[in-house]
């Protein structure tokens, strides 16, 4: 059955596609209320989680185990890049991690095995305010 488009969720749509990177629910939500949109924490989940199933939004586990959003570059299967400080996020290719997941899945006599693979780590731009003393994430300069 096909979701009813909903002006909510073309706001959350709207909200993601802003947003600079992987964002949680609670953050889509604080931003949408600051707005008062009066849209509801639950129906941003709902939107997300509708986003998510058709592709247009990636959605995956921070290292603390929060499920974290972004509006989904492209289509497919890919990776990512992640900065656990700012939340900048870039989709990568990762032709090695392909191969990998292949062999290692038939060594073990799996098939039509699957894999999601998302590093993430400190980019340049938060790297080079940390150096020189200043790790504000909204100190990111886009």
């Amino acid at each position: 059955m096909a979701q009813r488009n909903t002006w909510q969720r073309e706001r959350v749509r709207s909200a993601l596609s802003d947003a600079p990177g992987f964002v949680s629910a609670q953050d889509l939500h604080a931003a949408l209320r600051d707005e008062n949109t009066g849209i509801g924490l639950a129906t941003v989940y709902r939107a997300l989680a509708t986003l998510a199933a058709s592709g247009e939004a990636d959605q995956l586990q921070s290292p603390e185990g929060e499920a974290i959003y972004r509006a989904c570059a492209s289509t497919g299967h890919h990776h990512h890049l992640i900065c656990r400080v700012c939340g900048k996020a870039v989709e990568i290719e990762a032709t090695e991690v392909e191969t990998w997941a292949k062999r290692t899945a038939a060594a073990h006599g799996f098939t039509d095995a699957e894999h999601v693979v998302d590093i993430f780590g400190t980019c340049a731009e938060c790297t080079a305010r940390i150096a020189q003393g200043d790790d504000r994430p909204e100190a990111r300069a886009d």
